[in-house]
């Protein structure tokens, strides 16, 4: 079997990596890949974004099944592409990434569906968001309509934070595209989560819970990033908790876009506030989270493939997942200066220490080589991820690791899973 995976980060990195163990699989492309990805797979040079260019290559090639691990060819269409042309694709349609795609359009399905999720409004332009954000009391949260990469949540103590917040989305268009509109939500008290699930549509297969830390800084201080770290599985999300997602948000979700004839098959990543109340859903995601796929795929005892498969096929009810028992921990490294401008071409130092550790794995996130020698190339760096008996085994065997890598101005947060510990 021949298999495609799309994109070139750490999350396509660990999809690889667990692809590449399993029996099925002959041969694994990568565009466009990475140096490391090299290690696992055959890159191609093919942006992630040139659809056209990648539905002619899974042709030519008799790709078996192609991955994708970014949004943004999701939100291009690339699933309704490939499917008009007969080749298998994991990951939703065009109008079932809209979930990730607009936050405006999640809202109103959520919304029409009784979803429990923050209160909110949604804007186009900035007096209107003004004089919203002027009938309730701080904190607020403002966010840009569109793919930001991550970045473009904004949490404001004040009202003149959350005005300044729709300044640079609505006015100085700051997020280009992404901020036509602007969503104004309620802040919610709590412990976020993540929860992913597979769905072919009709069934849904959860995977394990996860968490994410967004903020830069330890003690979640700073701007929002991509995600600084991840651990699985999150003690929040208790068996309880587990069923209250299950039957308050995403059986609902699927049955409110069936209802308009959309069918939803790939990853839902479905971003919560677990309350005092229980889970509300902050945002979605159309694919897996990165980091939190990192740890996912270290405590995933099945093989990936069937899964993706069944996904693709219509027949997830045929298939289970088996876990292994321990915890997985990842510790994102980054450039200085992320998630703002940051430099590239810093020397790394110490991976050679990791080639056959035995409890992790380091993922290269935004690393290029350069004469042999591996060198930064961009704000997420790599993402080490060790697994352990528990969270705190886990952490312990991460940061070991962590303190065996170097480079000039590497940053990374020293706090990773200490809601789990505390």
């Amino acid at each position: 079997m021949k298999v495609l995976v799309i994109g070139s980060g750490g999350r396509e990195h660990a999809l690889v990596w667990k692809i590449s163990q399993s029996p099925k699989v002959k041969k694994i492309y990568c565009a466009p890949g990475s140096a490391a990805i090299g290690e696992l797979a055959a890159c191609v040079a093919i942006g992630s974004e040139q659809i056209e260019k990648l539905a002619e290559f899974a042709r030519q090639e008799k790709i078996d099944f192609t991955v994708v691990g970014p949004e943004l060819p999701l939100t291009l269409g690339i699933t309704d592409l490939f499917e008009s042309r007969g080749l298998r694709i994991f990951g939703p349609n065009k109008a079932a990434a809209q979930l990730e795609g607009s936050k405006a359009f999640a809202k109103e399905i959520l919304r029409e569906n009784n979803i429990p999720t923050p209160s909110f409004g949604t804007f186009t332009e900035a007096a209107s968001a003004k004089r919203h954000i002027a009938q309730y009391p701080a904190p607020y949260v403002v966010k840009a309509d569109g793919l930001a990469g991550g970045k473009g949540v904004l949490i404001c103590a004040t009202r003149q934070e959350a005005e300044a917040a729709v300044n640079e989305i609505l006015v100085r268009k700051t997020f280009g595209q992404a901020g036509q509109k602007v969503v104004v939500e309620e802040f919610l008290v709590g412990e976020e989560a993540s929860f992913m699930v597979l769905t072919d549509g009709e069934y849904i297969l959860p995977l394990v819970s996860s968490q994410d830390h967004k903020r830069v800084f330890d003690h979640d201080e700073g701007p929002n990033t991509g995600g600084m770290g991840a651990y699985c599985p999150a003690p929040v999300v208790t068996p309880t908790v587990h069923n209250r997602i299950l039957d308050e948000i995403l059986n609902p979700l699927l049955a409110g876009l069936k209802r308009k004839s959309i069918v939803y098959r790939g990853v839902i990543y479905v971003g919560l506030m677990i309350t005092k109340d229980g889970p509300k859903v902050l945002e979605f995601n159309a694919r897996f989270g990165d980091p939190e796929c990192q740890p996912i795929m270290m405590r995933l005892k099945s093989d990936l493939v069937p899964l993706l498969e069944a996904t693709i096929d219509g027949k997830l009810n045929q298939v289970q997942a088996a876990w292994y028992d321990d915890a997985a921990v990842c510790v994102v490294l980054c450039a200085d200066g992320y998630p703002g401008s940051y430099d590239k071409g810093a020397e790394i130092h110490g991976l050679d220490k990791l080639a056959h550790w035995e409890k992790g794995f380091v993922f290269h996130a935004g690393t290029g080589k350069d004469n042999g020698r591996w060198i930064t190339s961009g704000g997420r760096v790599l993402g080490v991820t060790a697994h352990g008996r528990d969270i705190a085994d886990a952490v312990r065997e991460v940061y070991g690791a962590v303190g065996e890598i170097s480079w000039d101005g590497m940053h990374y947060r020293r706090d990773i899973a200490h809601r789990a510990l505390t």
